[in-house]
This record gives structure tokens, C-alpha cells and sequence, in this order.
């Protein structure tokens, strides 16, 4: 069964540093665009950032020069590397990424920024 699996959220303090990993499991032949998302309470979800299979990028404007995505095709895993880290990136982080001939989306990682 294809599935994406998201790790590495947590607590952290203001100005710290994250990196989550989404990692597709399953029969994969096609690890297509990926991107994170990323939800706070009483908020609708929101994209963070995406990566094209050619490794072309795209983020948030609340995020650029902060949250940099990356991915290794060989390990299907896509990053998110997230530096300068405010209380306002609080939120679920969810993986969503086109596996195969489908689109998936994790279960979502909780990150908290303290202030």
C-alpha cells in the first residue's frame, strides 16, 4: 500500500531550527511533485512549499528565505528544512506528493514554536 509517512516535528523554541522528512512507502515507480502543507488551529490549510520532479521550487511568501524543500529520489523522502522558526509556524505539517498515478497525503507532524 502506497502512504506518505511524515517525521521530525516537535517543540521548539523561537529562531530554532526543524527539519521534517516525508517519507512514500509502497511500490513506488513514480515519485512525482511533492509539497508541504501546513495547518493551525481555526486556520484552513495552507501550502508551505513544492518541489517538481525536476527539483524546481516554490514556497510560501511567509516562508522564503526561511523553509528551504529538497528531496532525494533515490530514498523517495522529500525535506523541509525549517530555519528562523516564529510562533506563528505553529501548525500540523502535512506531506502531499504524487505517487504513481495518485495523489496522497500524510498524517501530518506537529510542530510548535514557542515563544
Amino acid at each position: 500500500q502506497v502512504q506518505l509517512v511524515e517525521s521530525g516535528g516537535g517543540l521548539v523554541q523561537a529562531g530554532g531550527s526543524l527539519r521534517l522528512s516525508c517519507a512514500a512507502s509502497g511500490s513506488i515507480w513514480r515519485f512525482g511533485s511533492m509539497a508541504w502543507y501546513r495547518q493551525a488551529p481555526g486556520k484552513q490549510r495552507e501550502l508551505v512549499a513544492s518541489i517538481r520532479d525536476g527539483g524546481s521550487t516554490n514556497y510560501a511568501d511567509s516562508v522564503k528565505g526561511r523553509f528551504t524543500i529538497s528531496r532525494d529520489n533515490a530514498k523517495n523522502t522529500v525535506y523541509l528544512q525549517m530555519n528562523s522558526l516564529k510562533p506563528e509556524d505553529t501548525a500540523v505539517y502535512y506531506c502531499n506528493g504524487e505517487l504513481n498515478l495518485g495523489n496522497y497525503w500524510g498524517k501530518g507532524t506537529l510542530v510548535t514554536v514557542s515563544s
